[in-house]
């Protein structure tokens, strides 16, 4: 993954208050979560502007990720 510096320090920042809890979200979740469909989750992940790991054998997504992706999305 590619971080700025002012992202990795956040990420730092919040390991160290302990506030830091990304945990990964299956698509039902995600699509639960973000009221959509999945097959528009799907879309956004074929057009790249949603990242996913795949290496399970599933989808699975960062939570922090679906909350950017809802901050650019929603604009």
């Amino acid at each position: 993954m590619n971080y700025t510096i002012i992202e990795r320090l956040d990420r730092i920042e919040k390991k160290l208050d302990g506030k830091f809890c990304d945990k990964f979200l299956s698509i039902n979740q995600v699509s639960k979560l973000v009221e959509l469909s999945n097959s528009t989750i799907r879309r956004s992940i074929s057009n790249g502007s949603l990242k996913c790991s795949k290496k399970s054998g599933k989808l699975l997504f960062l939570e922090s990720d679906i909350r950017k992706w809802i901050d650019e999305y929603t604009i």
